[in-house]
């Protein structure tokens, strides 16, 4: 028996009809076609599926679609603005912070996530709190460099953005 759900996906409302059991990872790839969120372990264990929920990085391989109902849901294909890359995806780049890059927009994510928590972030910091992705082709190092670059690019997006809103 199928069911209604009402969310926001990278700021479009979106209203759909899934069955109860359906995973939030199988709604966004299957019903929605975004892709970009990847499923790596399906037990939660790996990261590639991290999505942000309400402004929180969350796996979406370990949370119903329906518990997803009234939040804003940010993937991948999000991040970017007018056509420019966020800060993190820039530096991920940048860094050549990925080889396969399959666990590459799980990990921008998560590192989204903890730069928006803690904008002052060290190698110790990054590694400790990006433990629950995985990655199977590097030896984090080009990650952790990118995350930290990522965080700076934001730090400083966000006081430029500030300093705007205050001469305005």
């Amino acid at each position: 028996m199928a069911i209604s759900i009402s969310l926001t996906v990278n700021g479009t409302p979106v209203t759909a009809e899934i069955e109860p059991h359906t995973l939030l990872v199988q709604f966004l790839r299957d019903q929605l076609r975004l892709t970009g969120t990847h499923i790596g372990c399906d037990t939660a264990q790996c990261g590639a599926c991290t999505v942000h929920l309400n402004g929180r990085a969350i796996k979406s391989c370990n949370i119903l679609a329906v518990q997803a109902e009234g939040a804003q849901i940010t993937t991948i294909e999000g991040l970017a603005k007018d056509g420019e890359l966020h800060p993190m995806q820039a530096a991920f780049r940048h860094c050549h912070g990925l080889q396969c890059g399959f666990c590459t927009p799980g990990m921008v994510m998560s590192a989204t996530s903890l730069a928006q928590r803690q904008p002052d972030l060290t190698e110790a910091d990054v590694r400790a709190q990006l433990d629950g992705n995985l990655c199977r082709c590097t030896g984090y190092h080009n990650i952790v460099k990118a995350v930290l670059e990522g965080a700076a690019g934001m730090k400083s997006g966000a006081a430029a953005q500030a300093s705007a809103q205050v001469t305005v």
